[in-house]
């Protein structure tokens, strides 16, 4: 039996994977600032891309993509900053989810791009 730690680091292991196909260059994972972390940082075409990563065995509570919360998404963007601060970076920076679900039936990823913009 694996513990949701395991799941949750085979799921972005499955994402890192999904978006290398995709053509984006993976700098980080797992960074952290403060209490935040970011599951993966990347480039895509030139664009900073921070990814959240939810993974779940089953949709029976929702879809993992919905435990995104306002306040999660405001510790990204704080972590995100600090990112682009400790690298320089200039330029655009988006925020995506990759949705994992890994069940009986096989292995389910979801991309969303642009899952959320930033609020003041």
């Amino acid at each position: 039996m694996s513990t949701s730690y395991d799941l949750g680091k085979k799921g972005e292991d499955l994402a890192a994977d999904h978006l290398t196909t995709k053509g984006f260059k993976i700098l980080a994972r797992n960074f952290r600032a403060g209490k935040a972390e970011l599951d993966i940082v990347a480039l895509d075409q030139g664009a900073l891309v921070v990814v959240e990563v939810k993974t779940r065995n089953t949709r029976y509570f929702g879809e993992p993509e919905q435990a995104v919360t306002k306040s999660k998404q405001k510790l990204l963007v704080r972590a995100a900053n600090a990112y682009v601060r400790y690298k320089s970076f200039k330029g655009e920076v988006r925020f995506d989810v990759v949705s994992v679900i890994i069940g009986e039936d096989g292995t389910e990823i979801r991309h969303i791009t642009d899952a959320f913009y930033p609020t003041l």
